[in-house]
């Protein structure tokens, strides 16, 4: 299946802060598992100052992909490029020291530590105790609820709240990009809308974002590219508000 596409990818004229130099890139990427391929070969990249998102139905293989890139499922075929060098094969734990972290898909907290303590386990590859501190700060500036309840236990947090701790543990890491697994998923409306402003809060920070989530609506108004996915491939990339408005997205992704 051909990939279809609406635009030239995004540079450093089309999308806020970006830079043009490819952070990530995927070429040509299968994943299986026994004797079903749940990634058939997909190529997408991700550029310094971007956000990009990765919309498509349940069972189109996106997750998948993300923990393929990520190092925490092997890949049959591909490549993936972090920084201009391969990352195949690499663990997940390693990619995290040089700047490649995921929020995984249902948060992943530790539930039986505090909220300070996940944020500390986000810091664990680093040494820089005063920058540590400070980073601690900014995460508490970014995620208030989080500071409020600094010494409850995980596990007793609501699932939104737990997203905001996955999401600050990740970026006590300090990412170059970040891959944020269905961030919404399970949540409700109103907390849907917090952790999209969070997002959005986070990229204005200069972060570098990968979206992967089921909202393709709430996904393409937030991102500088997206692109589709379907059975295992990419069909259409471009420009994530020209998308919004292809007749094609709209009726398969948006209710229309």
């Amino acid at each position: 299946m051909s990939t279809e596409t609406l635009t030239p990818p995004a540079t450093a004229t089309t999308a806020k802060g970006a830079t043009g130099k490819v952070l990530l890139k995927v070429s040509g990427l299968k994943v299986g598992y026994g004797g079903i391929q749940a990634v058939k070969g997909v190529d997408f990249e991700v550029h310094e100052g971007e956000l990009v998102s990765l919309i498509g139905s349940n069972g189109a293989g996106k997750t998948t992909t993300m923990k393929a890139v990520t190092g925490t499922l092997p890949s049959s075929a591909g490549e993936v490029e972090f920084m201009g060098r391969s990352i195949k094969g690499r663990g997940a734990w390693d990619l995290v020291g040089e700047g490649l972290v995921m929020v995984p898909e249902g948060r992943g907290v530790f539930t039986r530590m505090t909220i300070t303590e996940n944020l500390q386990i986000g810091a664990y590859i680093r040494n820089d105790k005063d920058e540590i501190a400070k980073d601690m700060e900014r995460v508490f500036a970014t995620f208030p609820r989080l500071k409020e309840r600094a010494t409850q236990l995980a596990g007793t947090m609501s699932g939104g709240e737990q997203q905001m701790l996955a999401m600050g543990r990740a970026l006590m890491a300090r990412p170059k990009v970040l891959l944020l697994d269905e961030p919404t998923m399970g949540l409700s409306p109103i907390m849907c809308d917090k952790i999209f402003e969070v997002v959005k809060q986070v990229y204005d920070q200069g972060v570098t974002i990968l979206l992967v989530e089921q909202n393709a609506n709430r996904a393409l108004q937030l991102a500088d590219r997206g692109y589709v996915m379907e059975s295992g491939l990419i069909t259409m990339s471009g420009d994530a508000k020209i998308m919004l408005n292809d007749p094609k997205v709209r009726a398969a992704y948006l209710g229309e």
